[in-house]
């Protein structure tokens, strides 16, 4: 369930003054380049309600949020309007972004099936239209492909764990989608394994299920930095030097699934903190 986001120069003009202005704990409006960046930051609220529970989110750098609902993607405005929305096959988990397409971890198999009877698969879309651009098989996703972040050009899975395991994977494709390596985070066992992804602000940050709803922080090779009490499962993306959008999926009152956004910062003691708690 990530997402990543590459800032655009016009984020770089508005965000690295704020960087430097220590005195404002919050991002200022005043150093806002346009009306949709100030409302990305303020957070947002998916239009509609879906049959399946949010996986992830990305933007782009026009500030446009994508949604992934299992079977559906859904791509809005800062403000969460809804712009376009497609089904998709069950079940598409976390996504990110990289030079203008959208990319989603999918699992046609078996999730989290410790005999390996997964069907992983990362799914491209154009960021403009939602087409379907192309299908790449990362059946190296052993347990089933559920999350996927990007750096550098190249691309990182993760997904299922089974009971009992004491270790996280993250495999990494190139930018055509040939394996490279599978990964160790000696992060112990995570419920499901790891959710969502993001590299941003120079660290790996992954959302995982569970009662103490654990996030896990990794420097760039996948070390250990920390693990938190933190949900942030459903999403969660790098927005400006330490500014992340974090995702909820509140329920409607028929049971349907919603999507939500707010902001957070990072901390040394809690990993990730809401800004609005400042």
């Amino acid at each position: 369930m990530s997402t990543c986001f590459r800032i655009s120069n016009r984020f770089r003009q508005c965000f690295l003054p704020a960087l430097v202005c220590t005195i404002a704990l919050l991002v200022p409006s005043t150093l806002l380049a346009d009306p949709a960046t100030e409302a990305l930051l303020k957070g947002a609220e998916c239009e509609g309600d879906y049959p399946g529970h949010l996986q992830g989110v990305c933007v782009d750098d026009e500030g446009s949020i994508f949604w992934s609902f299992t079977t559906q993607l859904v791509k809005t405005d800062a403000a969460g309007h809804i712009s376009k929305k497609i089904p998709v096959a069950s079940h598409h988990g976390d996504l990110c972004y990289s030079e203008g397409r959208i990319y989603v971890a999918v699992n046609l198999g078996k999730f989290n099936d410790p005999k390996g009877n997964a069907d992983s698969w990362v799914y491209v879309y154009d960021a403009k239209s939602l087409d379907l651009i192309a299908k790449h098989e990362t059946q190296e996703a052993f347990h089933g492909a559920g999350g996927i972040g990007v750096r550098d050009g190249h691309f990182y899975v993760v997904g299922g764990l089974p009971d009992g395991i004491q270790e996280n994977y993250v495999y990494e494709y190139d930018a055509d989608f040939n394996f490279q390596k599978k990964h160790v985070i000696d992060s112990k066992w995570t419920m499901l394994g790891i959710q969502t992804a993001t590299f941003h602000d120079g660290f790996w940050w992954f959302g995982c299920y569970g009662k103490t709803t654990p996030l896990l922080k990794t420097d760039a090779d996948f070390q250990m930095i920390g693990r938190y009490s933190f949900a942030c499962s459903l999403g969660i993306v790098g927005v400006a030097p330490d500014r992340f959008l974090i995702a909820t999926g509140p329920r409607s009152d028929a049971g349907r699934h919603r999507g939500t956004l707010f902001l957070a910062k990072s901390d040394k003691e809690k990993g990730l903190v809401p800004v609005a708690q400042e």
